[in-house]
């Protein structure tokens, strides 16, 4: 079991896919992902990764976070979460996770807290009928209702659909297909509608009704600092070989200018020359 992630929901635009449809998408933001800890089995009773997102004003810590983070050699992070892994899933400490931990075509499974709407009605709520808008009915079109019973049980059943609080509860939306990852901006575009407000953070994690893809890492998509510094010395090293190519270029130009300007001087001689001999002549 892989590691899940903690994203900040940007809103919901639309995607236009290879054949000329669009399909609507929630566009969700990974903010600085990090290793922060470990949770092991041995010390802790199960294993989980500690991993911190975006970041914090040092100023505001309390002194033991401040130490922590001073400690790790890492920068404060504004969310701290654990999310359970397997023992072969572990990631090392201070190792960020990028967006490409997720993959194009692959399902995931969304949680946040919805939305709240204050407390609503029967008809809001639970998308009731209401009673008769007809004669009898007096002021109580959109009610719900009779809720008692008779005398056995002679109380309301726990979770009867009534009025209450709507929303403000955590959802889960299942298998929903990742559309595109926007790795350099930490961009992860999910198909559908994500529970939440804007600005809201919200749990991704593998799908667990479907079958992971083949090309997902493991154990996680983790920045390879490695292999940018490689990357990014071989474009410098391009860039210096581009630049002495075109010197040499210039050179060889400046060259074959000067050789085409000695060779019209000497075309100009040889026609002064056989003017002169004509006018002899």
């Amino acid at each position: 079991m892989r590691t899940g992630l903690l994203a900040k929901k940007l809103g919901m635009t639309r995607l236009y896919l290879e054949d000329r449809k669009h399909s609507p998408v929630t566009v969700l933001k990974l903010e600085n992902c990090q290793v922060v800890g470990h949770r092991k089995k041995e010390i802790d009773g199960y294993d989980a990764l500690l991993l911190g997102f975006g970041e914090a004003n040092m100023k505001k810590l309390k002194k033991p976070q401040s130490q922590f983070y001073a400690k790790l050699k890492i920068e404060a992070k504004n969310k701290v979460r654990e999310f359970r892994v397997s023992e072969k899933n572990f990631v090392e400490v201070g190792k960020t996770i990028l967006a490409s931990h997720f993959v194009v075509g692959q399902f995931v499974d969304v949680s946040a807290k919805s939305i709240g709407k204050g407390f609503a009605g029967a008809m809001k709520r639970h998308n009731f009928g209401g009673l008769r808008a007809s004669h009898g009915v007096s002021i109580s079109h959109r009610s719900h209702g009779s809720t008692g019973n008779s005398q056995d049980p002679g109380r309301v059943w726990k979770g009867k659909k009534m009025a209450g609080q709507m929303g403000n509860t955590k959802v889960t939306k299942q298998n929903l297909e990742v559309l595109s990852i926007d790795e350099d901006r930490g961009l992860i575009l999910v198909k559908g509608g994500v529970p939440g407000s804007k600005g809201a953070w919200v749990y991704m994690t593998d799908a667990e009704k479907k079958s992971l893809p083949a090309n997902a890492p493991f154990p996680a998509g983790i920045a390879n600092d490695e292999n940018r510094k490689l990357n990014e010395n071989n474009v410098e090293e391009n860039n210096i070989s581009t630049g002495t190519k075109k010197e040499l270029v210039n050179k060889v130009d400046e060259k074959n200018k000067d050789i085409i300007v000695d060779t019209n001087k000497d075309n100009k001689d040889n026609k002064k020359e056989d003017e002169g001999n004509e006018n002899k002549s």
